[in-house]
């Protein structure tokens, strides 16, 4: 691990202006960061810790949105009654990733910012070829082992996979990220915007600019939200990162039959967390039937590509989203 600088900021404004210096970065959780810098990836001449800013730490809840700072431990927005309540989805999501030890040290801004588990990507000691680190030197995941690697918005650039959960919960009920600079100004980008799609510069993964971090996270109450779930499918029962997942929210019609509004988002098999438009737009005003769902949920592998190890996941993907569905629904 190469030498590095360590600074303690003591108000956003410090954080990120020190952020913006060459080679700067945040540090929060450290679950990430720290990681990718034992595995090479990461070499920064200086880390920031913003831990001690305490108006980063809260959940709040009004009338319109429900609101959680960015230094947010997983596991308090997991436990949070607040967040149980009017956001299900969310907190399942939570409860899911990981391990309860790292819960308790990962933040919720880092846990969206958190980078790929390709191993290409992450050991550069062994692979040159990730265009992901290294710009322009290629793909090594294309023709390599690739179970664990994105069936949908990859590039002949980029397969890899965004691994989290949470975001993915965002993204289906339109979550927006409140960016703040060095310069104090704030901008909020929606979650579905945040994130790029891999195209030529898979090593450019989001609209955070240098110098600029996430303050907080809204995400409007509505009913789908309300009545939402999150479906996680992997390997193993837990500490496994998803092969595939689904974010999910109803509100019915007052026949208690009829669709009204839905909302779909997947994770575990694409190079950014996954909104399904089509799914949703196939099933308004539908009928909650598991015939019904599972036919619109087929809409969401279109455009998809198999590698050579990962055609599975084109298989199970619509098979996890029917399956949320049906449970937040009451059919199972």
């Amino acid at each position: 691990m190469r030498s590095f600088n360590y600074q303690r900021a003591t108000d956003v404004s410090q954080a990120t202006t020190l952020a913006s210096q060459p080679e700067a970065r945040i540090l929060a959780g450290g679950t990430t960061q720290l990681d990718l810098m034992k595995c090479g990836v990461e070499r920064p001449a200086t880390l920031v810790d913003i831990t001690h800013l305490q108006d980063l730490h809260d959940i709040t809840l009004s009338d319109g949105e429900l609101t959680l700072g960015t230094l947010v431990k997983m596991s308090q927005a997991a436990d949070s009654k607040t967040v149980k309540t009017f956001a299900p989805a969310l907190a399942e999501s939570l409860s899911l990733a990981a391990s309860a030890q790292l819960r308790n040290m990962a933040s919720l801004g880092g846990n969206i910012l958190q980078r790929t588990r390709c191993s290409y990507f992450r050991d550069p000691q062994a692979w040159s070829a990730c265009n992901k680190r290294n710009p322009g030197s290629g793909c090594a995941a294309l023709n390599g082992l690739n179970h664990n690697h994105a069936v949908l918005g990859t590039s002949d650039s980029c397969i890899a996979l965004y691994p989290g959960d949470f975001a993915v919960a965002l993204t289906a009920f339109d979550a927006v990220l409140n960016l703040q600079n060095s310069a104090g100004e704030l901008r909020s980008v929606p979650v579905t915007d945040f994130f790029r799609l891999p195209s030529d510069r898979p090593d450019l993964e989001h609209q955070l600019a240098p110098g600029e971090m996430i303050v907080s996270l809204t995400v409007p109450r509505s009913a789908t939200l309300a009545r939402s779930h999150y479906l996680k499918v992997r390997d193993r029962s837990s500490y496994e990162f998803a092969a595939a997942s689904a974010a999910v929210g109803l509100e019915m019609e007052e026949d208690n039959l009829t669709i009204k509004e839905v909302r779909v988002a997947l994770g575990g098999v694409a190079t950014k967390p996954w909104r399904a438009y089509q799914v949703e737009q196939a099933l308004k005003g539908q009928r909650l039937e598991e015939k019904t769902l599972r036919k619109a949920a087929e809409k969401v592998t279109e455009g998809a590509i198999a590698r050579q190890h990962n055609g599975h996941k084109i298989i199970l993907a619509p098979r996890v989203i029917a399956r949320a569905l049906m449970t937040v629904g009451g059919l199972v």
